[in-house]
């Protein structure tokens, strides 16, 4: 019998039974983290035990009140993750040992960074860890287990918690984009140096000269046919890449009916006819570039949709940060600087653990150096700087952090 006040923790609660305000309350301003956006991709069987995303959430209760909640999945594969660890897998299998199933503490299919360990106001994160930390470890009788536990594009206070408490912390990097208040998209274009400039003029242009246009819609703006055209736009991008989709369109048009006022969609035209879209997420001072695709190649169309609008519209909203997603190094050339990100990974056996944490260690090193590099190498200047020609230039730079089988699209 738990003491009096204190929290009692559940692995049997789906999040759908619980009402919205009493989770949303737990991540206030955060849509990817928001309850119309899990039930979307539970609802539609995105994120389900036959797509291998069997949902086993963490809750926290002081009696009848919900304080504390992990989103964890019991996962048979690495798919819709973006931190990468087939290798590890594989050095299982070679050793004679089953990784699969772990626990992933994430938003299935999205890199975007945010809070894992939700809480209450008031309380601590760390008895939410602890607890399930302890699962990992010691399970008891019917509690989800598995080889190893993984939260994914945590934030830096979490990382450093998750640290303290003993799991090994991998360090990645992204393309984010800040706004110190720019007037508009000209005052952004005068933060590059001149060639840059001159090349983003040059792209818009040309889409000009084509007959493309773009339209940015939120909210109950987006139409069902808007929905149709994006999801085959969306599903081009990843038949393209040889991939399957994960998202399916009833997943979309639930988000459009139960969380509109979070959504942003890009819509290009050529001489009027839908060509491309993109989607984005919005809350909390912050834009997440989501999904894109297109129904007929055309040069510069995705860095318009993804990149331009996407900005323009954050200018326009006073909003003070856009993050571009996983990957890109094309991005360091739109004005999208470099930034860690974070995950932390705890293995139940010894071995492998000892094997994993040294290979972080060394990977913080290399991944450190990647991002001071790379910011060395965009094409920005400092307010006030003369204008000077680009030296080989963002476009040309290659480093690659991944290795060739660690991609999605």
């Amino acid at each position: 019998m738990p003491a009096p006040g204190a929290i009692t923790f559940r692995d049997d609660v789906p999040v759908d039974t619980l009402p919205a305000g009493a989770w949303n309350s737990l991540a206030p301003g955060q849509p990817l983290l928001s309850h119309a956006l899990f039930c979307a991709l539970h609802g539609s069987g995105c994120a389900s035990q036959r797509t291998g995303w069997r949902p086993r959430f963490l809750t926290g209760w002081r009696g009848e009140r919900l304080v504390a909640a992990l989103p964890l999945y019991e996962k048979t594969h690495s798919y819709g993750e973006y931190v990468f660890d087939w290798a590890w897998a594989d050095f299982y299998r070679r050793n004679g040992a089953a990784y699969y199933p772990k626990l992933v503490a994430a938003v299935p299919f999205t890199p975007a960074t945010g809070p894992r360990l939700l809480v209450a106001a008031g309380e601590s994160p760390e008895p939410l860890l602890e607890n399930a930390l302890r699962r990992l470890r010691d399970p008891r009788p019917g509690e989800v287990c598995g080889s190893s536990l993984h939260l994914l594009f945590i934030t830096a206070a979490e990382a450093d918690l998750c640290t303290r408490l003993g799991m090994s912390v991998r360090h990645g990097l992204q393309f984010h984009w800040t706004n110190p208040g720019y007037r508009d998209f000209d005052d952004y274009l005068a933060a590059f140096n001149h060639d840059r400039r001159k090349k983003i003029r040059q792209e818009r242009r040309k889409l000009t000269a084509a007959g493309v246009t773009f339209e940015r819609k939120t909210g109950e703006a987006i139409l069902p046919e808007d929905w149709a055209h994006f999801h085959r736009c969306y599903e081009n991008t990843y038949h393209a890449h040889g991939s399957t989709p994960y998202l399916d369109l009833a997943f979309f048009r639930r988000l459009g009916e139960t969380m509109p006022e979070a959504l942003l969609l890009i819509v290009g035209r050529r001489n009027g006819v839908p060509v491309c879209a993109a989607l984005d997420v919005f809350g909390d001072g912050a834009l997440w570039g989501r999904h894109w695709g297109a129904t007929e190649p055309f040069p510069g169309l995705h860095f318009e949709a993804c990149y331009y609008q996407a900005i323009e519209f954050c200018i326009e909203r006073g909003i003070a940060r856009f993050e571009g997603g996983a990957q890109g190094l094309h991005k360091l050339a739109r004005g999208l600087l470099p930034v860690p990100t974070y995950s932390a990974h705890a293995v139940a056996d010894a071995r492998f653990a000892r094997a994993i944490a040294d290979f972080c260690a060394r990977e913080r090193a290399s991944v450190a150096a990647a991002q001071e590099e790379l910011t060395l190498a965009a094409p920005l200047r400092h307010r006030g700087e003369p204008d000077r020609q680009e030296a080989g230039g963002a476009d040309g730079l290659v480093i690659d952090i991944t290795g060739p089988a660690d991609r999605e699209p």
